[in-house]
């Protein structure tokens, strides 16, 4: 449940990775996988962030986080009823920050050390973070493994002892074991099958409105955004084009980028016949992307003014109440299909 309370603000993001060349390794370009974003998060959401492989969103939750240096911009988070600015804070103020803001990774085989057992796996942050008595971290844990569905007398097992689902669920336990507000879903179901992706989500809005999380959640299967999100900011190449409620922006998309990602779906009515908006060309280049609108080379509706002039993001929304954002020059124009 959202509280209209922002949790987050980020403001001019950008992460730029330098191209050497040469013995003196001379800078020739850069990659601009995150180019100038902005966005917010509230208290109790889960905010969805979508696109295709390499548009930036892993790179911009971490950036969140500071798991990475950003190269510009401002993240501004909530901490004691005042916002901080993480990219600006020293080692010793960010390493207690960081137990309000967590990371569940992409793959539960590799972000597991198969060397250590779950109680030592999930009881690490707890151990960093000044529980010395070992009998309260194992309380703790136990307590933990139970709320994600894992039986506690399996705690002394090692992650190759469970399945892909059951070592996700450790995952999500090692991740809520020092009470964070904000959690980082870096596509935490993408490596699952479906049956067990649902199970996964179901248990995520569970755990959300248990201990009040606040999720930026971010995937490439628009269907699994669709279920959990309340609000989706869309990328392309390093830049965010359309930001919306989750029902809103499935039924009305105003970006032609976000109708082909909608028209590509899986329809789970076999009387409907999927037909996906086949996009031209491909990808753009993030060290050398296009003039004006990023997406005009591939776009149908493009014309003169996308080539020359980049589009800024722009709230379209006739309701006072509600905000549509979205950066094309036609969006009042088109009338583009969603599901």
């Amino acid at each position: 449940m959202t509280t209209n309370e922002e949790l987050i603000r980020v403001s001019n993001l950008k992460k730029y990775y330098p191209i050497q060349k040469g013995l003196f390794k001379k800078t020739i370009g850069f990659v601009k996988a995150v180019d100038d974003i902005s966005f917010n998060i509230e208290m109790g959401e889960t905010f969805g962030l979508v696109g295709e492989s390499g548009c930036g969103k892993t790179t911009t939750g971490r950036c969140i986080l500071r798991a990475i240096e950003p190269t510009a911009g401002e993240i501004l988070f909530k901490d004691s009823g005042s916002f901080v600015d993480v990219s600006k804070l020293s080692s010793s103020d960010l390493k207690r920050l960081r137990r309000e803001m967590q990371l569940i990774f992409q793959d539960p085989y590799s972000s597991l050390n198969p060397r250590m057992t779950v109680l030592d796996i999930v009881a690490e942050p707890l151990l960093v973070n000044g529980m010395r008595k070992h009998s309260e971290r194992k309380t703790r844990v136990a307590d933990l493994l139970s709320r994600v569905g894992i039986r506690p007398e399996y705690m002394n097992r090692y992650p190759h002892a469970f399945s892909g689902g059951q070592r996700q669920r450790i995952c999500i336990a090692r991740a809520l074991a020092l009470n964070p507000k904000f959690v980082v879903c870096d596509e935490s179901v993408s490596a699952l099958d479906v049956s067990i992706q649902a199970q996964i989500l179901n248990l995520l809005q569970d755990l959300q409105q248990e201990f009040g999380l606040t999720y930026l959640f971010i995937a490439h299967d628009l269907s699994v955004v669709e279920h959990i999100s309340n609000r989706v900011a869309v990328m392309y190449v390093g830049k965010i084009v359309e930001i919306s409620e989750t029902e809103n922006l499935f039924a009305y998309p105003a970006h032609p980028y976000t109708e082909a990602l909608i028209s590509a779906v899986p329809k789970t009515d076999p009387e409907l016949k999927s037909q996906p908006i086949i996009l031209k060309g491909e990808v753009a280049d993030p060290s050398n992307p296009p003039t004006g609108c990023s997406f005009h080379p591939r776009c149908i509706y493009a014309k003169e003014i996308c080539n020359s002039i980049e589009p800024s993001l722009t709230n379209i929304s006739e309701d006072s109440q509600k905000e549509h954002y979205v950066a094309c020059h036609f969006a009042l124009e088109l009338r583009l299909k969603g599901i």
